[in-house]
């Protein structure tokens, strides 16, 4: 399988950029399944349905969320009758909308999505571990291989701490396809498969305008920490926008990652962008 997945997405510069990439990138890695954290892509704070159905239209599988998830408050009400938006799944027992969501890819394959909120420097959660670990155990990875298991699993790990991130993909190598990090807003250089097969990246970085600071008007986030003046709310960089993410191929038999190639796309990073095997 070709698995594509963006880093969280910031304001509209952000989804303007993964929505005009998209045609591009569909045309040049074919990806079987297509996944975008989409935490900050209302204005820098949480997701609406609307935002998530235009993700859809523009070919988009899954989107992802994390510890904004209920900023933008209609998700409360509406979030049970969105099954492609995925809020952590180590929220509180009761706790509105899903953790995961097992859906049917192209061809008729099976794929689980995982989102996950980590605990260090963040608001306390319930054990990100666990609940990661009740998932993979009531999903095998290896459809291939016979017994009734899924073709493909990815985990969008939202965290502070990169050593959280590493462990929890150490913790997942060999039951996952691919276990990536978001919330940082900044690529990291480490993309790897792991030992046991999973392919892992600390963090994906995000999609938006990378003159900002992690995505938001730079001279507003500047007058708060250089000058501790009170200031108007941290709102999106409306500049040029990059698509930051990875790619992702998998092997058909055992789920397991042949090799992760690191994405970027228009704005001001450096460009790399993967080619899909023949």
């Amino acid at each position: 399988m070709r698995i594509l997945f963006f880093g969280d997405v910031v304001g509209r510069a952000g989804r303007d950029a993964v929505i005009a990439h998209m045609p591009a990138l569909r045309e040049r890695l074919d990806p079987d399944l297509t996944v975008v954290n989409g935490e900050n892509a209302a204005g820098g704070y949480g997701v609406t349905v609307k935002i998530a159905e235009e993700f859809f239209a523009a070919g988009i599988d899954v989107v992802t969320l994390g510890n904004h998830t209920w900023d933008q408050k209609e998700l409360v009400g509406t979030i049970e009758q969105q099954p492609r938006i995925v809020r952590p799944v180590n929220y509180p027992e009761g706790t509105p909308g899903r953790g995961f969501v097992l859906l049917q890819a192209r061809g008729g394959r099976k794929v689980l999505v995982v989102n996950v909120l980590l605990r260090l420097f963040m608001e306390p959660m319930d054990d990100p571990f666990a609940a990661v670990d009740r998932v993979l155990k009531a999903h095998r990875l290896g459809a291939g291989q016979g017994g009734g298991g899924v073709d493909a699993i990815l985990i969008d790990v939202h965290g502070e701490a990169t050593s959280e991130k590493m462990i929890m993909g150490h913790f997942c190598d060999g039951r996952a396809s691919l276990v990536v990090g978001t919330h940082s807003h900044v690529p990291t250089a480490d993309h790897v498969v792991l030992p046991k097969g999973t392919a892992y990246q600390t963090d994906a970085g995000m999609c938006g305008d990378y003159d900002s600071a992690i995505g938001m008007k730079k001279e507003i986030a500047m007058a708060k920490m250089v000058r501790k003046l009170p200031t108007e709310r941290l709102s999106p960089a409306e500049g040029e926008g990059t698509v930051c993410g990875c790619y992702v191929e998998t092997d058909d038999r055992t789920g397991l990652a042949l090799r992760i190639e690191p994405l970027r796309i228009g704005g001001r990073l450096s460009q790399t962008m993967p080619e899909r095997a023949q």
